[in-house]
């Protein structure tokens, strides 16, 4: 092979990516990493406190959409994998992809003023079944791609290193501007509509460089993939895959929790909602300011340390937040903040680092790269999280008593009353918050403990490909047939 394309991208193993393919890449993330964020953080209580469905139902829609995305998520894999075009396999969706990004993004915070609340609930379903359409057919070929542009496990980390910056970046926007804008228009359901206007292209428009930037291996699209839902259970086959979906399920379900309900702990727990933006924001500094050290510890340990280690100090940040109670010192809560923020930049740059790693194993087993079938079943389960978390707090706090704001216009002016909240929705406020993502964050690092894709069983997985792929072409027979067993012996059987 040509050690670069047309375009001048490296493609031979072990060789450094340019510049400006991380970093045309990584700028497809600030729709990931943001758009996530503003849905976790702000669509129920929008739900809630906007449109006026009752915090079960809020809970629900985002539930059922999950059904959606069991049959939409793993098909978009396929339909990825069987892709063929001029451009490739994964690009295309990004061109495409663009103008249903901003308009999804926009219909999603566009509060319906139906009288009944049954049709206020049909239409928000359907603009979420929109919008979790519109992720899956941009966010799957994506994920994929990461893959493909570069085989090396160190320079994959630098690659996701890039990808979660900016991800980051883009979420600590999201913390900080969303509630600005909607606090700048005149009623909140001026500000949330205008907010998902001026996101839904900021989430958009960098597809354009991300498309012009990247590339795609012609030997890995010429490999066929079946068409048929077997596909979709294969990846659970291999014990590397159910290690690793478990790690990503688990965290990334605490931080959903977190997320979901941290708006209603610090406005009705804390009595400080001025201040809410501002902790989110310091929690987003301390991840974005620590991947470099994070990346660093991967290289001179091991990803699988890196993503330990992040999440044992997760666990000490929720340990501590039973501390935390009602008129402490302002900077008390953003010390809090930071450590949540840096026990979580740990887990999610290294979740997202250890990923690509996963296919090279499934060539192993199958002898074809289905990078979009497993991409179709991450993000399938990563938005399975996202729904559970919100579902999870919903009911909570429904079942506890949640009084929502009540508004009041008088001369018309609109006026949002806070109502009183009653002991037993403190409690469980307090309970959800902490209790649930220590479970989950404790699950995760017994899990990740015993992860079998090490650094060294990598060096060698990614060596025996290598041999393969060079007989395969001349009809020579497998390389090393005992170094084969093995390898499926760590990474593929149960021990």
């Amino acid at each position: 092979m040509d050690p670069k394309d047309t375009r001048g991208t490296v493609t031979d193993e072990g060789d450094r990516l340019p510049l400006r393919t991380r970093i045309g890449y990584g700028v497809g993330d600030l729709y990931g990493g943001g758009a996530f964020f503003v849905v976790s953080t702000l669509y129920l209580i929008f739900l809630t406190d906007v449109v006026g469905i009752r915090p079960a139902l809020a809970g629900l829609i985002v539930l059922i959409a999950r059904g959606w995305d069991a049959v939409s998520d793993p098909l978009m894999g396929m339909i990825s994998d069987r892709t063929r075009t001029r451009w490739g396999r994964r690009r295309p969706y990004f061109l495409v992809g663009i103008p249903f990004i901003a308009l999804s993004f926009f219909l999603l915070w566009y509060p319906a003023g139906f009288e009944a609340e049954w049709a206020r609930f049909a239409y928000a379903l359907a603009s979420y079944l929109f919008f979790s359409t519109v992720i899956t057919m941009v966010m799957i070929p994506y994920n994929a791609l990461a893959s493909e542009l570069t085989l090396d496990y160190g320079e994959r980390s630098r690659l996701t290193a890039f990808r979660l910056a900016f991800s980051e970046a883009s979420t600590l926007v999201c913390a900080l501007l969303p509630l600005v804008i909607i606090g700048a228009a005149p009623t909140r359901t001026v500000g949330y509509p205008i907010m998902g206007i001026i996101f839904g292209l900021f989430f958009a428009v960098p597809f354009v460089a991300t498309f012009f930037t990247t590339w795609e291996r012609p030997d890995f699209s010429r490999r066929s993939t079946p068409g048929n839902l077997r596909a979709f259970f294969e990846p659970f086959r291999i014990r590397a895959f159910r290690s690793f979906i478990l790690m990503f399920l688990f965290s990334f379900a605490a931080m959903d929790v977190v997320l979901s309900i941290i708006v209603f702990f610090v406005t009705y727990y804390l009595e400080v909602p001025q201040i809410t933006n501002l902790l989110l924001g310091t929690l987003l500094i301390v991840q974005l300011a620590l991947l470099p050290a994070y990346y660093l510890l991967s290289r001179r340990t091991s990803k699988l340390v890196a993503f330990i280690t992040g999440g044992c100090i997760w666990a000490v940040a929720m340990i501590a937040s039973f501390a935390l109670r009602p008129g402490l010192p302002v900077w008390i809560y953003f010390v809090f903040a930071g450590l949540v923020g840096t026990g979580t930049g740990g887990v999610i740059v290294m979740a997202y680092a250890i990923f690509p790693d996963i296919p090279d194993v499934d060539e192993l087993v199958s002898g074809r790269r289905r990078e979009g079938i497993f991409a179709g079943v991450q993000t399938f389960l990563r938005k399975l999280t996202g729904a559970f978390a919100i579902f999870l707090v919903g009911q909570a706090i429904d079942l506890a008593g949640y009084r929502p704001p009540a508004e009041t216009v008088e001369a018309g002016l609109t006026t949002v009353v806070e109502l009183e909240q009653t002991s037993q929705f403190l409690l469980v406020l307090r309970g959800v918050f902490a209790l649930v993502p220590l479970a989950f964050i404790t699950i995760t690092v017994l899990i990740a403990i015993r992860f079998p894709l090490t650094p060294q069983i990598h060096a060698r997985l990614k060596a025996y490909l290598a041999a393969r792929r060079e007989a395969a072409p001349v009809g020579m027979p497998v390389i090393d047939e005992a170094e084969e067993r093995e390898l499926r012996r760590v990474l593929v059987s149960r021990r």
